[in-house]
């Protein structure tokens, strides 16, 4: 008998629904799976329709099915796989010291994950370059197990040169990225972890002007190797005229230099819910965020996380005093899937086919290609031709090289002999000089200095 389940976001079970028979029988309406609704058994609806697949070049057939096959149980048996399998997550924060960035965190996932940090000593040593620090944690909510990892960047922007101080956080994501791809490599792929870097978070300092150089920089190395989320720190030290002010800024900059961020996608069949909390995360970006993990007394007496100062409270999760909510609801609640699949299949494929084409791997273009043979032909000769002209050039390269070196040694050669005819012709020239010496001394009739060193001895009674 065949039984059909719909999951209820609600209680994060699923439902069983009344078997084929009593589906019909009794008249139930239609379940509707991930936003998609299932005829009931008995219906029809026409016969087969053939729909427009000039995009694809094959006419598509679609058919509304009389009875219940079973198929549309298929995101419930993706969900209890996931389920089963957990989820894994990474999430990069990076900023300046002292913006919130673990406290944001923490209240995020509304767990401490970060522990309070040991402020160092006015004289301690702090370092003079960008570290990468980890943080993995494995969360649980109702059923629902997620392998969270948090990566840190302590010293970013904290230096008085901070010149390339981005260069090892992209080698971080790079790296990442290269294990991978080398599990992807491998020959048995059953285990296979994805530490890659899902979305960053990047911490703004709330100047109230506009973006800083290192901010510019930043982005702009590292917004097609990740998913950039930008947010304001510390919101609360600002107006809400000049958090507005702030966005616009940080939005025309952003346009200006061509940074891509990342904004939640919108379908074709998405409902008008759905497209109406897309449009609402979209206006908020940057997100303006206020982060705290304690529990204070709001003026209504209702206990709230927050901040307390003498003119009021600034409540976390209250969407009039900043953007947390919507931040959480994009990054956590419904677009954490969107940028696990944007940073697979758009940001991780362009990486890998770079990767692949510098390491000197072609795409084969033959393969389920259909060829016109005089085309075919044609490509052929060009391509032969193309072989023979590289041949060509090749050998008049290596002739080419053989001349100069030919040439090369008759040149050596030559300044060889030149340079020993002209020491032959010093000799002979000192001889000839020391021959007209003795002539002039001969005719003088000066007898001749014996040179020294010689046992020849000029005299008598020998």
């Amino acid at each position: 008998m065949a039984e059909q389940y719909a999951y209820d976001p609600a209680n994060g079970v699923s439902d069983q629904q009344p078997d084929q028979a009593a589906y019909g029988d009794a008249g139930l309406s239609p379940v509707p799976v991930n936003g998609h609704v299932s005829p009931a058994p008995g219906s029809t609806n026409g016969d087969a329709t053939s729909t427009n697949g000039a995009a694809a070049g094959i006419n598509v057939i679609r058919k509304t099915l009389a009875s219940w096959v079973g198929f549309s149980n298929l995101p419930n048996q993706v969900h209890r796989r996931s389920v089963r399998r957990g989820f894994q997550f990474v999430a990069m924060v990076v900023g300046e010291s002292g913006l919130g960035k673990s406290t944001l965190i923490n209240t995020l996932f509304e767990d401490t994950l970060y522990q309070p940090k040991v402020i160092p000593e006015p004289g301690a040593d702090r370092g003079r370059t960008v570290q990468i620090e980890s943080i993995n944690a494995e969360i649980e909510e109702n059923g629902v197990r997620l392998k969270l990892t948090v990566v840190d960047t302590p010293g970013f922007g904290d230096f008085v040169n901070n010149d390339e101080c981005w260069k090892p956080i992209l080698e971080n994501i790079e790296a990442r990225y290269d294990a991978y791809l080398e599990q992807e490599n491998r020959v048995n792929r059953l285990k296979m972890t994805d530490n890659r870097v899902h979305a960053c978070i990047y911490f703004i300092q709330p100047t109230g002007h506009a973006l800083k150089p290192i901010d510019i920089e930043f982005m702009k190395q590292l917004h097609d190797k990740v998913n950039l989320i930008p947010v304001i720190a510390k919101a609360d030290t600002l107006t809400e005229e000049e958090v507005d002010l702030f966005k616009r800024r940080i939005l025309a900059d952003i346009q200006y230099h061509g940074i891509n961020i990342f904004q939640p996608p919108s379908y074709e069949r998405d409902d008008d819910e759905t497209i109406q909390e897309n449009h609402e995360i979209i206006s908020k970006i940057p997100f303006a965020v206020v982060g705290s993990d304690h529990i204070v007394s709001s003026p209504d007496g209702r206990q709230v996380r927050g901040r307390e100062y003498p003119w009021g409270v600034i409540e976390v999760d209250n969407e009039q005093h900043c953007d947390f909510v919507k931040l959480r609801q994009m990054l956590v609640r419904t677009h954490m899937e969107e940028l696990r699949e944007h940073t697979n299949d758009i940001l991780y494929e362009r990486y890998r086919t770079e990767k692949l084409q510098a390491m000197g791997v072609a795409q084969d273009e033959s393969v389920f290609k259909e060829t016109n043979p005089a085309a075919k032909q044609a490509e052929e000769r060009a391509m032969h031709e193309a072989k023979l002209k590289k041949m060509e050039m090749e050998m008049k390269m290596v002739f080419q090289q053989k001349v100069q070196e030919k040439e090369q040694k008759l040149k050596q050669s030559e300044e060889e002999l030149y340079a020993r005819h002209r020491e032959m012709k010093e000799a002979l020239e000192k001889q000839r000089l020391e021959l007209d010496d003795k002539k002039r001394r001969i005719e003088s009739g000066r007898p001749l200095t014996p040179e020294k060193g010689s046992k020849k001895r000029f005299g008598l009674g020998k």
